[in-house]
């Protein structure tokens, strides 16, 4: 299944790319065709609405969507979030479980 990953970046250390890219790892070993925007978008310097229209035109092509932790909080990730709802994706919540 081709699953885009989503997630918070802007204001996280590294962008929050070590979590991307550890996520996607872990869900390409479960079999998933991962598209991970931090791949998409290596150069920290180009601006958010062209990383955001490189990362929607991949987001498309999904059949899923993998949410990571704290992505209500991210303008970007609500915008992904909505328009993969919005067109049938799977939705995978990848928040970690709470605690007992």
């Amino acid at each position: 299944m081709r699953t885009y990953l989503a997630g918070p970046m802007t204001g996280h250390p590294d962008l929050n790319f070590p979590l991307f890219h550890a996520e996607a790892k872990r869900l390409r070993a479960t079999g998933h065709d991962v598209v991970n925007p931090a791949e998409i978008n290596v150069d920290p310097a180009k601006g958010w609405e062209d990383c955001m229209r490189a990362d929607i035109a991949e987001l498309v092509t999904c059949q899923a969507i993998a949410m990571l932790p704290g992505w209500q909080n991210s303008r970007g990730a609500t915008l992904e979030h909505h328009i993969a709802t919005q067109l049938g994706l799977e939705v995978i919540d990848l928040a970690p479980a709470a605690q007992a």
